[in-house]
């Protein structure tokens, strides 16, 4: 009876690490909207340090740089010095795509 309450206690501790690492893969999925970069505006028109909030969207929206930096409608604007400026600013690098 007990080597069975064993290998059962092992077994529901194995499915829960198991569950606790499937919950760990989960990332949450990036919405690509120039717009949610719209905090940055200033910053990016200006010499004004970056806001907490543009560096917090900057951030959530790099895997998305790739993309505007192929739009040629929105390449001027995310690689611009001033762009550079803010995303050196809010530490993220300069995407290589």
């Amino acid at each position: 009876m007990t080597k069975k309450l064993s290998f059962l206690s092992l077994l529901l501790c194995a499915a829960a690490v198991m569950v606790l690492l499937v919950e760990v893969r989960v990332t949450e999925a990036v919405t690509c909207s120039p717009t949610e970069l719209s905090p940055c505006i200033s910053a990016i028109t200006s010499s004004a340090p970056p806001s907490a909030t543009c560096c917090s969207k900057l951030r959530e929206q790099r895997p998305c740089l790739c993309g505007y930096l192929k739009n040629p409608n929105l390449s001027q604007y995310v690689n611009s010095p001033n762009a550079r400026r803010v995303a050196t600013a809010c530490g993220v690098p300069t995407p290589t795509c």
